[in-house]
């Protein structure tokens, strides 16, 4: 089978959908890291991207769309369409972010 292709658009362009098999999703959690928040506090008072959290959301959005792909595989897809991603704050005080990812599955 060839890769899989995910697509933030409702369908693929000359591929229509043969089956649609469910919604898939891909959930991260990350911690955030009390050094890594001073740092970035510090960046933001004098200005500048904050590198760390950059970092930290990609790897968090891969790791949400890799998740959802193989919830997608297990299904019998080939491809993953409609996808959407989410960010949210978690815990107590939230010192955590939640990235979903989460789209349709199909068979084209």
């Amino acid at each position: 089978m060839s890769e899989m292709i995910v697509s933030t658009t409702p369908s693929l362009e000359g591929r229509p959908a043969k089956e649609y098999l469910g919604i898939v999703t891909g959930e991260v959690i990350v911690g955030a890291n009390l050094f890594r928040d001073l740092f970035a506090s510090v960046r933001d008072i004098v200005g500048g991207r904050s590198g760390a959290y950059e970092d930290v959301l990609q790897r968090a959005r891969e790791q949400a769309i890799a998740e959802m792909r193989t919830r997608a595989a297990t299904l019998g897809a080939n491809a993953v369409v409609g996808v959407d991603l989410d960010y949210e704050t978690v815990g107590s005080s939230g010192s955590m972010l939640m990235v979903t990812a989460s789209g349709t599955a199909i068979l084209y």
